[in-house]
């Protein structure tokens, strides 16, 4: 017989309630800037992204969407002027996605209170000890189950294999 008093059940459980949460407490501020979670997570990741760009690909892999829903997305952003597609000089078939001025500073609207949500929610929440270890574990469990979550962080062409870059991550 299975136990349902299992610790896995539980970590797993805890964590999807605090990601839940999470995303519950941040939502408003991104609704009040005229944003999406997705809206948000794709213009963040540009904004920090090496030549504040990446490629298609590498933003499918980076937000988990499918490609054709990434496209959409950036359709969508690219219609409200808050990104734009740059092809690429090297490959006929990749396109970059590019945040614009306008996307840049919707995003400097809404960070103060994103970042204010984020420490009253959760890294505030934490001493900085138990934060660092925190994020380290976090790390490891996100490179082990979604390798590609840094495709493109590095300056290059490369789109596959990225090492991560601290800096780079949302």
């Amino acid at each position: 017989m299975t136990s349902f008093d299992d610790s896995r059940l539980t970590a797993m459980g805890l964590f999807a309630e605090a990601f839940g949460g999470l995303l519950a407490k941040t939502h408003t501020s991104f609704a009040e800037a005229g944003l999406s979670d997705i809206d948000f997570e794709t213009l963040i990741r540009l904004a920090r992204s090496p030549g504040r760009r990446l490629r298609m690909s590498d933003l499918a892999a980076q937000t988990s969407l499918s490609t054709s829903g990434v496209t959409r997305v950036v359709d969508r952003l690219e219609r409200e002027g808050l990104v734009a597609r740059q092809a690429c000089a090297t490959d006929r078939r990749a396109s970059y996605a590019v945040i614009t001025q306008a996307g840049t500073d919707r995003l400097t609207a809404v960070l103060p209170r994103h970042l204010a949500d984020i420490e009253e929610w959760f890294t505030g929440l934490l001493p900085p000890e138990q934060l660092d270890v925190f994020l380290d574990m976090l790390r490891t469990i996100r490179d082990a189950v979604r390798p590609c979550a840094t495709a493109g962080a590095e300056s290059g062409e490369s789109s596959a294999g990225a090492a991560a870059v601290a800096a780079q991550e949302p």
